[in-house]
């Protein structure tokens, strides 16, 4: 049974290839992932927040391209928070202060356990369809085994796919900051982080050797 086993993981992800801080697709499409910062919108006054609402519907309107905006949210990791305070009991002479750290310590473990703290992250998917790279939709038939590699060098993909999505990058990165968002380009190895997680979500720690062989294999 084992033997007729042949496929591998990648032939049921679409992602061919992370390279030079972009996303390549086995169909040849590719993407550049944006991180942003967030704003508590309750918070903001009445006026700020029409000013955010009409920010936002400026920065709709003035997209010719599509998008995707991903939230993510994960359960807090405190271990390196607590490994903190396991430091600084073992540093601080005061006996008394040890008592009040390990106090604080159990307060914060048992706010975690008792309580789901979610840590929510904000990202834009900017894509580079197969189409804009020249491929016609005739050239998609549903009913054809998908692609396991590009149908161009990746070298010719990366190269038209920068010229459209850099300029997209930059208008995005000036609309965000208008609502006062700060966003930035997703680097090639944030990309395997993030993919990562993704596909390893039961996962709440990964090593470098991990995420290196992740992108070997």
């Amino acid at each position: 049974m084992a033997d007729n086993i042949k496929a591998s993981t990648q032939e049921h992800l679409d992602i061919y290839a992370i390279k030079d801080h972009l996303v390549f697709l086995k169909d040849g499409s590719a993407a550049l992932v944006l991180k942003t910062t967030a704003i508590n919108f309750n918070l903001l006054s009445e006026e700020e927040q029409d000013a955010t609402i009409y920010a936002y519907a400026g920065l709709l309107n003035s997209l010719s391209f599509p998008i995707q905006i991903l939230v993510r949210s994960q359960r807090k990791n405190i271990s390196d928070y607590l490994n903190l305070i396991d430091t600084r009991i073992q540093s601080v002479p005061s006996q008394k202060v040890k008592e009040q750290l390990l106090n604080y310590r159990q307060f914060v473990k048992s706010l975690v356990k008792e309580n789901r703290v979610l840590e929510k992250k904000f990202f834009v998917i900017v894509p580079f369809s197969a189409i804009e790279l020249g491929l016609s939709k005739s050239s998609f038939n549903p009913f054809t085994k998908s692609p396991q590699k590009p149908p161009y060098d990746l070298s010719y993909i990366e190269e038209k796919a920068a010229m459209t999505l850099y300029p997209r990058r930059d208008h995005l990165i000036r609309q965000l900051a208008r609502i006062g968002l700060k966003a930035s380009q997703l680097t090639t190895s944030e990309l395997v982080t993030l993919f990562y997680t993704i596909y390893n979500h039961t996962s709440a720690t990964f090593s470098p050797t991990q995420i290196k062989n992740s992108q070997n294999s």
